[in-house]
């Protein structure tokens, strides 16, 4: 009897497993009469804890003539405040064992802190106190300004492609100026930035009304929601501007775009089509197309551009500046190529829609289609092991979704996509009509300039007349 049981356990563990291949975070949310809302999720596997603090604001809000300003304020919340002078924040973070980081998108700009749960009082009271007040001072804007300025000389300007895949393609892509815009940033707007622009924006979009704290960890709801109440509770409420209409229409005639680049050795284009709302019974669909189509090397576009044609050397796909599950406004799915010096934009498109019109055609096989659906599940799942990445994943989702329980949602979304609905979504979004394309090509470096010419030598002084 005893090695039949044995026999029984061993073969009902892989059913257990099969069944209970769901992983449910424990999300507790609660909103201060301030408007700030709390996410926690509790662990206690481990004596750390991850902090997002994300401000409902990003690119797409920066004041028109202020491109780049939400990254620059960005910069200037790590710059200190009147009780923790600049550098103050990163000596506490990492004399608590910790680190810190931060980042501007388009919707949202997020904070992140990682450390020993011993540290988590003194993280929150640094949160709350520059959400209060920075230190406003003209040193200190001239000086990230500048930082800013240099990070576009280094990842724009002077880089192959400069993020032309990323920036340059919502240019083209949209109509409304807080979709399209640089949110890089220009130099001249940039330096037109002044520390009235500094305090209306902390003012106006930096209240815990319009802000998101999460933390996961070990930390129980009960603990985090009184050291939250005791450090942010006293902060006003403030105005914060309406949020405007940003949706904009599909496309109707696709749109092209050539550009030079002097530091690409090889061409390369940027394909992007406008994707369904948020939310929208096309959103789950189009995500699973998406990694149907550029999830690693058994995808479609990899299989049909590069393995099979041998049209290009590699492939990448983007959601915009974020992820599939994290936008709340117009966004892109991008496709990224390079190709040989001898071929052409057209030919590597023709071959993308060649396999678009195969798969509208005959869909997607049920083994692949499950293939994916696992894939997708076990990177999602793979996001959230880490506190940090699961604090800042619950912090944008109550952000931009209102609901941080999407995290548990989105697996069973993905499982619920049928072969039928890719076939629908690959016909309506993912057609030439929707399509922006930039294709960008080596191009000879500017000639440098010539140096000035040397002053004309001067003329001999005339001779003094005699005076009589």
């Amino acid at each position: 009897m005893r090695n039949l049981h044995a026999l029984l356990a061993f073969w009902l563990l892989p059913l257990a497993a099969v069944a209970a291949d769901t992983w449910t975070l424990p999300v507790t949310t609660t909103t201060l009469p301030n408007g700030l809302t709390l996410v926690v999720s509790e662990d206690h596997s481990s004596p750390t804890v991850g902090i997002s603090v994300v401000y409902k604001v990003g690119m797409r809000r920066e004041p028109q003539g202020r491109t780049g300003f939400a990254h620059l304020f960005e910069h200037l919340m790590f710059q200190g405040t009147p009780k923790a002078p600049k550098g103050v924040f990163d000596r506490v973070v990492t004399a608590g064992g910790g680190d810190n980081n931060g980042s501007t998108r388009a919707d949202f700009t997020n904070y992140i802190e990682r450390a020993p749960v011993s540290a988590l009082e003194s993280f929150l009271w640094l949160e709350a106190d520059r959400m209060k007040t920075l230190d406003f001072n003209p040193a200190t804007l001239k000086n990230q300004q500048d930082v800013v300025k240099e990070e576009i000389r280094v990842n724009v300007k002077n880089s192959p492609y400069g993020g032309f895949m990323w920036i340059d393609i919502g240019t083209l892509a949209f109509d409304k100026w807080a979709n399209k815009h640089d949110g890089y940033g220009s130099f001249e707007d940039l330096e037109g930035a002044s520390l009235a622009d500094v305090r209306a924006f902390h003012r106006d979009y930096y209240g815990p009304n319009n802000a998101v704290l999460s933390i996961a960890g070990d930390v129980t709801p009960a603990r985090a929601l009184a050291l939250v109440k005791k450090y942010f509770a006293a902060i006003p409420r403030r105005a914060t501007p309406a949020l405007a209409d940003f949706g904009e229409p599909l496309g109707q005639t696709e749109r092209r775009l050539t550009q030079g680049d002097p530091l690409a050795e090889v061409p390369a284009i940027a394909a992007a089509w406008k994707m369904p709302a948020r939310g929208s019974a096309d959103h789950a669909p189009m995500v699973v197309l998406g990694e149907v189509l550029t999830g690693g090397n058994a995808s479609v576009f990899y299989q049909g551009l590069v393995k099979g044609r041998e049209l290009s050397s590699n492939l990448e796909s983007l959601w915009g500046l974020t992820g599939p599950w994290e936008y709340d406004g117009p966004t892109l799915f991008t496709v990224f190529a390079m190709y040989k010096p001898g071929g052409s934009a057209d030919a590597l498109l023709a071959a993308m829609d060649e396999d678009l019109a195969t798969l509208r055609k005959n869909g997607v096989d049920a083994a692949t289609l499950q293939r994916v659906k696992t894939r997708m599940k076990a990177d999602w799942y793979n996001g959230l092991e880490s506190f940090l990445g699961r604090a800042d994943m619950l912090a944008r989702l109550q952000a931009l979704w209102g609901d941080a329980g999407v995290v548990n949602r989105v697996p069973d979304w993905i499982d619920a996509v049928t072969a039928d609905e890719l076939k629908r979504v690959a016909g309506i979004y993912l057609t030439p009509a929707n399509r922006a394309v930039i294709d960008r090509r080596p191009a000879p470096l500017a000639a440098p300039a010539a140096p000035p010419a040397p002053p004309a030598p001067a003329a001999p002084a005339a001779a003094s007349a005699a005076k009589p």
